[in-house]
């Protein structure tokens, strides 16, 4: 996917290591957004549907998508998945772990189904005025790919205020740092999805990280989420 290369991964592979999380670049244009926006309506298109607020995860929706997954998203996780595998295995031996990540999404998945883990888990996730998401990991079994995705689908300023993308990471022995971005649309942010090596005075250490969307003031807002560990079914 040219859009994918096209990103200066170098400077993301910087951030991701200085801070956990990176705003990487636009994309998708306003059209790809606005197919998957529209595609919230269509039950046939995904395998299950949660509200946030009855099970206390925050106010508003999101929905996994079922196979086959939007032409879309498979381009963009097959694109990322081999640009973020070497960086993922960095982070491993910085926290000295014997586990490596193979090349590429599919043998990957391959792994994750032998262990159980069959149900695709991109999503769409949607909020509307006073929506929010309570901060949380993206866990769905023992294998867990460190890193994943996220891109904006409305126009921050226009079609929602409020409602920025938030990352809370956690030290051992200190206070916790929060970042908060806000993506325009189209705009692809990547994150760790539960930890990553921080580097020490004489090793590196694990921090924790958490994710979630403060509070929107006003409209609707529609992201995409791309995670590349399936879920156990």
């Amino acid at each position: 996917m040219d859009a994918i290369a096209r990103l200066d991964w170098d400077a993301i592979e910087a951030e991701l290591d200085a801070r956990g999380c990176a705003r990487a670049g636009a994309v998708l244009g306003a059209d790809a957004c606005a197919r998957l926006m529209a595609l919230h309506r269509d039950d046939a298109r995904f395998r299950s549907r949660v509200d946030m607020e009855r099970h206390r995860f925050g106010r508003g929706d999101y929905a996994y998508f079922a196979h086959p997954l939007p032409e879309a998203v498979t381009e963009l996780r097959r694109a990322l998945y081999p640009r973020l595998a070497p960086i993922a295995n960095r982070w491993l031996e910085r926290l000295r772990r014997s586990e490596r990540y193979p090349a590429q999404l599919d043998a990957y998945l391959e792994r994750c189904h032998a262990a159980g883990q069959t149900r695709p888990t991109p999503l769409l996730l949607h909020y509307e005025k006073g929506g929010w998401n309570a901060l949380h990991r993206d866990l769905y079994g023992p294998l867990v790919f460190p890193l994943q995705a996220m891109v904006m689908l409305c126009r921050p300023g226009v079609d929602f205020t409020g409602g920025q993308f938030l990352v809370v990471e956690n030290r051992a022995r200190q206070q916790s740092i929060g970042h908060a971005l806000s993506p325009e649309q189209g705009e692809l942010v990547l994150f760790a999805v539960n930890e990553r090596p921080v580097a020490g005075k004489r090793s590196f250490t694990r921090a924790s990280l958490r994710h979630g969307v403060s509070q929107i003031e006003s409209g609707e807002r529609y992201t995409l989420g791309l995670i590349f560990h399936d879920a156990r079914g």
